[in-house]
């Protein structure tokens, strides 16, 4: 019987979880050693060896599907054009909610020295769509036959700024599952969030898709849940809130527990010898170089 090439892929992307090995998700690529969301930090990411690439999305304003954390330009890591600074009291005034693809390419994000973040690479870079760093990614992997990575997708969205910043709920989940699907990578993603009403519509939207609750708080793993109308399969909050405790609630509940973000090398190896079900860092080397004098692999 012929094996279908997704179910190789998919069989090779979560061999890391079977065997128990926690994964390694570059945050925004790989933050602490090149400029954040850039195609150029993802696939050093990949070449370090990451399972998974973390990355954030928000709406431009020609509805694109754009790789930021904010949904404007920070003054921290955007150099101003045509002779006006990005700074911090009017970058909110870059929306990129108000801008197009065309206006947003005019913004470098990676040649600004980060004031957290001295080991960077510095590099001219613009923000990317997602599709151009699925393409980008998927043929770096295929050209010089590295393993496939999964990819953790960030819905950027605030209530409050609706409609000012962000789109509502709905629109951004469908657009961001319509180039998820387009891509062809649905079975190699997970979508999370922050907003509990985003996550709802993407499970609206196909009951299969793998989703990670995003959480900031130290409430009970069960009360936090019950803000969304399913289970997720993911449960990820901040790290300073994991313990013993939690890592059992979800077990008990059939829960991955993947935390964030987790930089400094006493956390990262804390998180490992709690069994937690990955972690999400700046710094992936670091993490990944940990995880081999812990785990024999």
């Amino acid at each position: 019987m012929k094996i279908p090439v997704t179910m190789i892929l998919c069989i090779l992307i979560s061999c890391t979880g079977q065997q128990g090995i926690p994964e390694v998700q570059g945050h925004r690529g790989c933050r602490g050693l090149m400029p954040e969301n850039t195609v150029a930090g993802f696939i050093h990411a990949v070449d370090l060896g990451v399972h998974t690439l973390e990355l954030d999305v928000v709406i431009s304003g020609d509805s694109q599907v754009i790789v930021s954390h904010e949904p404007y330009f920070s003054h921290l890591i955007s150099t101003g054009v045509d002779g006006t600074e990005v700074t911090e009291s009017n970058e909110k005034d870059f929306n990129i909610y108000r801008m197009t693809l065309a206006d947003i390419r005019k913004i470098d994000v990676g040649l600004k020295p980060h004031p957290k973040y001295p080991l960077q690479t510095k590099q001219p870079a613009v923000k990317p769509t997602l599709g151009e760093v699925i393409e980008a990614v998927e043929k770096h992997i295929n050209k010089n036959k590295l393993d496939p990575v999964r990819y953790n997708i960030e819905i950027k969205h605030i209530s409050q700024q609706e409609n000012d910043f962000y789109p509502p709920c709905p629109v951004s989940a469908d657009l961001v599952y319509k180039e998820v699907v387009k891509w062809g990578i649905r079975d190699q993603s997970n979508i999370q969030s922050f907003d509990p009403g985003c996550l709802n519509e993407m499970h609206k939207k196909d009951k299969d898709i793998v989703i990670a609750f995003l959480v900031e708080n130290g409430d009970p793993v069960e009360k936090n849940l019950q803000k969304l109308d399913f289970k997720p399969q993911i449960y990820s909050p901040y790290f300073g809130f994991v313990n013993e405790k939690m890592v059992q609630q979800c077990k008990k509940l059939g829960l991955k527990l993947i935390p964030w973000t987790i930089n400094e090398a006493a956390d990262i190896e804390k998180m490992y010898n709690l069994g937690v079900d990955g972690v999400i860092t700046d710094y992936p080397d670091k993490a990944l170089e940990i995880r081999k004098s812990i785990y024999a692999q």
